[in-house]
């Protein structure tokens, strides 16, 4: 890899996005100043897929219109200079033999996937994010490569301290910091893990048929960038090969096609400038009235695209009643199609989540909401006075917020399974979920009610109900139910996620309560 000063600045942001990404993580501070969801937000094709379903404005990605605007000017630099994943291409992309190309891949194919995504978007459904490059990197790092570097990482230690017997404390350090800036903070195993690593080493394996063909073919981002590029007032002189020389053909990763230079694919990398043997060649600023050239998709692509996005708009919607549920969002998520329209499917909430609760979905939510965060309470809960995911999302789709304001959004509602339920089917007593509920107030309490055993003796038994006014859904109660397998206790979504109140007027012990309409009667 040559040392032009766009690979060296490469190689930094390479190293920067690296170094956000483990920093995005909790290592022991309430707040993340400095995340990886900076990558997002200079990301054009969130921006132009965020406003075309969400229809409205947010100032975080005032960045990405920045790198819109530098595009129009510079050209299609992004992906020559910054993008993380077309680096680590260009570093394996040498060490890897190349085949023929692959004929499938080439022509339009690029706007067969661009245009059905904006489509799709316009008609509020935002899938872009499966397709976006930064978002394939990430997650095929916070899914994979990441917990399995934990997993590795701490079993390697167990043994060399196994090894080593007494002298292990000299190791302590190291190990320490290791653990505490590299190492996840716990660990967790994802259900789309070998997905996302496959999807990514996918990407990677194109590498063998054509030098950077998922830029020059598919990527979503590098199309629309070529295609923002077309205006841009940075040009190459001579704007074809030399007559004498062709060693830019061989030289270039992108561009040149029948020795003419592609402007929509050039990402500016300086390589032809750099390897030059007449010192021929240059870019600078030109302004001037003519047109760009042709759009390269012709009208079948276009209106085929457009069509392929609507046709995929209508069904990809569908959520079935029963399974939504159970759809759980992270706190301050109020409506699920608001939230659909700005989630970029990163997965970087899911990595900062303190207790564990959040997973990507898979068929829980449809193809609408494939990748998108879910709170799985038996498997974890939502830490009470935790803020870290709404800090990272990139987009706003789940809200920034004070942890008093936190407190208060409500997640679901929980609701009691009496035919599960210790103190409802077996009769004796159990108040482990009164015990851990977090809300001041208790949200779940208890009352001493007169029964008859299963032995057929009278007793009382102390029996759990809920407050429902007061109860966020934290899903702390799930989680610790002592049952095995299926909780006595579980939440469920609901409609109206207004925040609740924690002045409720305490209801006398042995009076009943509001509860919502119980799935599981006695």
């Amino acid at each position: 890899m040559k040392r032009t000063p766009a690979r060296i600045c490469q190689l930094l942001f390479l190293a920067l996005f690296l170094i956000l990404f483990m920093q995005t993580e909790y290592r022991g501070r309430d707040e993340i100043n400095a995340a990886v969801n900076t990558f997002f937000r200079v990301n054009p094709l969130v921006l132009f897929s965020y406003l075309l379903a969400a229809k409205s404005w947010s100032w975080l990605l005032l960045p990405a219109l920045l790198m819109t605007l530098a595009t129009l000017i510079l050209g299609r630099f992004f992906c020559g200079w910054i993008c993380p994943l077309g680096t680590i291409l260009d570093l394996v992309s040498t060490r890897i033999r190349k085949t023929a190309p692959l004929r499938i891949l080439q022509g339009n194919t690029k706007y067969w996937l661009l245009l059905p995504l904006l489509t799709a978007s316009l008609f509020n459904l935002n899938v872009s994010g499966l397709f976006d490059p930064i978002a394939i990197l990430l997650r095929g790092l916070t899914f994979l490569l990441h917990p399995l570097l934990g997993l590795v990482s701490r079993s390697g230690w167990v043994s060399l301290y196994g090894l080593i017997g007494e002298r292990r404390d000299t190791l302590a350090p190291a190990y320490n910091l290791i653990r505490d800036n590299m190492l996840p903070f716990r660990d967790a195993l994802y259900p789309l893990a070998l997905l996302s690593g496959m999807i990514l080493l996918a990407v990677i394996a194109l590498e063998r048929f054509e030098t950077r063909t998922w830029c020059r073919t598919l990527c979503p981002l590098g199309t629309l960038l070529g295609w923002l590029a077309r205006f841009s007032l940075l040009r190459r002189t001579p704007t074809g090969l030399c007559a004498d020389c062709g060693v830019c053909r061989d030289i270039c990763p992108t561009s040149f096609r029948q020795g003419h230079l592609d402007k929509e694919e050039c990402v500016l990398c300086l390589d032809c400038q750099d390897g030059c043997p007449h010192g021929r060649i240059s870019f600078r600023p030109k302004l001037t009235l003519k047109r760009a050239g042709p759009l390269r998709p012709e009208r079948r692509v276009l209106l085929g695209g457009m069509a392929a996005g609507l046709m995929l708009a209508i069904p990809a919607r569908f959520r079935s009643p029963e399974k939504e549920s159970k759809l759980l969002r992270p706190p301050g998520v109020r409506s699920e199609d608001e939230f659909l329209k700005k989630c970029v499917r990163c997965g970087e909430c899911m990595k900062v989540c303190l207790k564990n609760a959040l997973y990507p979905a898979a068929y829980q939510a449809g193809l609408e909401g494939f990748y998108t965060p879910l709170l799985i309470p038996r498997l974890g809960y939502c830490e009470y006075n935790c803020t870290l995911c709404g800090q990272v999302c990139p987009t706003g789709a789940i809200p920034s917020l004070l942890v008093e304001s936190k407190r208060r959004e409500v997640i679901g509602k929980a609701v009691f399974d009496k035919n599960h339920c210790l103190p409802f089917a077996r009769k004796i007593d159990c108040i482990v979920c009164e015990e851990h509920c977090p809300i001041p107030e208790k949200a779940i309490r208890s009352r001493e009610v007169p029964t008859v055993g299963l032995d057929g003796l009278p007793r009382i038994v102390k029996e759990p109900y809920l407050v429902e006014d007061i109860c966020n859904g934290c899903g702390i109660c799930e989680n610790v139910c002592p049952l095995e397998s299926k909780a006595g206790i579980e939440v469920f979504a609901v409609k109206n996620r207004t925040p609740i109140s924690y002045k409720p007027v305490r209801q006398p012990e042995n009076q009943p309560v509001s509860q919502p309409e119980n799935p599981y009667p006695s």
